[in-house]
């Protein structure tokens, strides 16, 4: 399912348009988005936790070359599914 599918199925479980389902939908992911890159967790209960974690630097190789680089260390996003979500999926 891509972005349009899923505004479509909002705006038709919520009888709300196409136009405002996808200003709910933006807003919300916008707001996941920026709360997580500040290091906040999101919590929705029975779905999920969004929050950042962080990977440590590691060797890695060029595929081209076949020289050894470092990867420095990244701030990643993740996301844990709630007990209902994972019941769910099974």
């Amino acid at each position: 399912m891509n972005k349009a599918e899923l505004v479509e199925k909002v705006a038709k479980k919520t009888s709300m348009t196409k136009v405002q389902s996808e200003l709910v939908l933006d807003a919300a992911l916008e707001i996941i988005a920026k709360s997580v890159a500040r290091g906040e967790d999101v919590k929705i209960v029975g779905f999920g936790t969004f929050s950042r974690g962080t990977r440590k630097a590691r060797k890695g190789r060029n595929p081209k070359t076949g020289t050894q680089i470092i990867i420095p260390a990244a701030k990643v996003p993740k996301f844990k599914p709630g007990k209902e979500f994972r019941d769910l999926c099974n």
